[in-house]
């Protein structure tokens, strides 16, 4: 007659191969991961691997950027009509420029390579290594002396952007509208994040991608908020890993999945043995 001890033996071992296969579930589920990932259960506030220095603050653009410029107009400023667009619909286009994309209604024109921007009835304008403000009131300024009056510029790059994966409530690109947005402006317009997040283990993946700065943020030290590194750049990608606990759970419920069968079919033949040996 078979031993019953040896089922019992066999479903022990199983579970034993089960727990030390997740002891890696939680990397298995992580992108992009880093050799110096292990200083993640360590790090008391901001720890930076190829650290890169002190970005600008103020973001200064660039060649191939996408400018939205819109005119605001304000009565404060002794401005006669409403909000309007400085597009081809009530200005004569100069040059062979078009806008390309849009945000929120407002046109969007291409940095060229040779520094400049083609606007409507002013033509080329030169922009890059200028701040988005520095650039705005250089528009501003032209269309005062050759078009309108009092005209108040509004200037945005709208190809600015940062790219959240892993534990957030909403993952995805998200725009960065304005100059020294941080990481904390990005996490709130995401919704936070998830239940099963471990808040020590967010890591941010910028610059150079073959061989980026890593920045590691434990996000339940609140002295992490001082840390300048938190001020996003264009292209930064943003990784939370699951906490260990959540992440074993998942990989012990798709074993599960696969062993529950086995089981039922290794106690059905248990059961057809014993009994045509009895």
């Amino acid at each position: 007659m078979l031993n019953p001890i040896r089922p019992n033996l066999l479903l022990c071992a199983i579970i034993s191969l089960l727990f030390l296969a997740s002891c890696g579930a939680r990397k298995e589920r992580t992108l992009f991961n880093a050799p110096s990932d292990i200083v993640t259960d360590t790090i008391k506030h901001v720890y930076v691997v190829n650290d890169q220095g002190i970005s600008d603050a103020y973001y200064k653009i660039k060649v191939n950027d996408q400018l939205a410029i819109r005119n605001v107009q304000n009565f404060e400023f002794g401005a006669t009509g409403a909000a309007s667009n400085i597009s081809a619909a009530n200005v004569t286009t100069s040059g062979t420029n078009t806008p390309s994309g849009s945000i929120q209604n407002v046109l969007s024109y291409a940095v060229e390579a040779d520094s400049m921007v083609n606007l409507p009835a002013i033509g080329k304008v030169k922009v890059v290594g200028l701040t988005r403000r520095e650039a705005a009131i250089k528009i501003q300024d032209l269309y005062k002396s050759k078009l309108l009056k009092d005209p108040i510029i509004e200037l945005s790059v709208v190809n600015l952007k940062v790219t959240l994966l892993g534990e957030f409530s909403r993952q995805g690109n998200f725009l960065l509208e304005r100059d020294n947005t941080t990481l904390i402006d990005i996490l709130g317009e995401a919704g936070g994040i998830t239940k099963t997040a471990d808040p020590k283990s967010l890591k941010i993946i910028r610059g150079d991608r073959s061989h980026p700065e890593i920045i590691y943020v434990n996000l339940n030290d609140i002295n992490s908020l001082a840390s300048k590194k938190l001020i996003l750049q264009n292209h930064d990608i943003i990784v939370l890993q699951p906490t260990k606990s959540a992440a074993t759970s998942d990989k012990l419920q798709s074993f599960n999945n696969i062993l529950q069968p086995l089981l039922v079919v290794v106690n059905l033949a248990v059961l057809i043995f014993t009994v045509t040996r009895q």
